[in-house]
């Protein structure tokens, strides 16, 4: 027997069977499985939906498992409880898949938008983010979104420039999974785009607590009373208030209540915490290492290495080349980058 060709009755009756579950199963507002919708048409996988295959290739990909070293709110933590961008793409991914399976859309979406929805993270989170997004304006007059980069990251930079040839509704999940960007096509990518946001603002608060830079009676009396006093009673408040709202209207929506609660907090985060004192120090520090780096690299393009098979590598996209390659950075590896920058290696032993 061929181990490797060898087709069982599972494998045969895979997709056929899938589909037949999708039909009884799921919403008519539900996205189906089949047929894929992939830039480069390939053969399905027999014993995984397209979808858990995007989930696959991401979850396999080298821009996930950077997720783990790079910030979510705090640089390089020295707690071992606090959350990073992998943690935190976690959280999002299986909050959103309890929205799905409540409302019955399909779950293996919502999972693969939820995995791949912040590959595009530069180090040190939102701050990294500014810092980018300014260099580019000044230098070039470009910009940069992590979402854009997101998208850039599966398409053309992963597996040495080929991409992980994601199905169409993934990509735009991933793409326009930020309030800034158009909204998702898809019911499963709107989940993905509200609860990012409810899972930040709660965790972002259990740490900001555990780090002494907010205690409990200090956060906001009308939303705490609205949704809850631990983060879990929040999440599930509003996860509760999405779905029952978004089965009566056919859509993801939250009901006004639990929206307003939601913005109070988030404007406080940004006034005590994502704008607060302490992160205003370190926001400084992480200024001066990425715009350092990128000026540096800007001057010094031959330091910078070749980009992925496929891509145009000269003077003209220099712009991609540095974006690509500080975006890509852990927080470590920027500061050791950095480091080797400022630090003579006769001085650095």
């Amino acid at each position: 027997m061929n181990v490797v060709s060898d087709t069982g009755a599972v494998a045969a009756a895979f997709a056929a069977r899938r589909k037949e579950l999708e039909e009884l199963t799921l919403s008519p507002h539900a996205a189906r499985s089949y047929p894929p919708r992939r830039a480069h048409q390939e053969a399905d996988c027999s014993l995984r939906t397209p979808f858990q295959r995007d989930r696959d290739r991401i979850v396999h990909c080298k821009a996930f498992r950077r997720l783990k070293h790079k910030t979510q709110v705090f640089v390089a933590p020295m707690g071992d409880h606090y959350r990073t961008r992998l943690t935190h793409t976690l959280e999002v991914t299986g909050i959103s898949r309890a929205v799905a399976r409540a409302l019955r859309l399909n779950e293996d979406l919502v999972e693969a938008i939820g995995m791949g929805h912040d590959l595009g993270h530069p180090p040190f989170g939102h701050i990294g983010e500014e810092v980018l997004d300014a260099c580019l304006r000044e230098h070039f007059g470009g910009g940069f979104r992590h979402y854009e980069h997101s998208l850039r990251v599966v398409e053309l930079l992963e597996r040495d420039g080929e991409g992980l040839n994601l199905t169409e509704q993934v990509r735009d999940g991933i793409a326009r999974h930020s309030s800034r960007a158009p909204e998702p096509a898809t019911l499963e990518g709107r989940i993905v785009r509200v609860m990012d946001r409810v899972a930040y603002i709660n965790h972002d608060i259990d740490d900001a607590v555990r780090a002494g830079l907010l205690r409990e009676r200090d956060l906001p009396a009308e939303p705490i009373a609205a949704l809850g006093r631990s983060g879990s009673e929040r999440i599930d408040a509003l996860v509760h208030d999405m779905v029952e709202r978004s089965e009566r209207a056919g859509e993801i929506v939250q009901g006004e209540e639990a929206a307003r609660a939601m913005g109070q907090l988030r404007e406080f985060m940004f006034e005590r915490v994502y704008l607060g004192p302490e992160v205003r120090a370190e926001r400084e520090r992480i200024i001066g290492v990425v715009r350092a780096l990128f000026e540096h690299y800007v001057k010094h393009p031959e330091l910078l290495p070749p980009q992925p098979h496929g891509l145009l590598d000269g003077e003209s996209h220099l712009a991609e080349r540095v974006t690509d390659y500080i975006a890509g950075m852990t927080d470590r590896y920027c500061i050791r980058a950095y480091t080797d920058l400022q630090v003579p290696r006769a001085f650095a032993r």
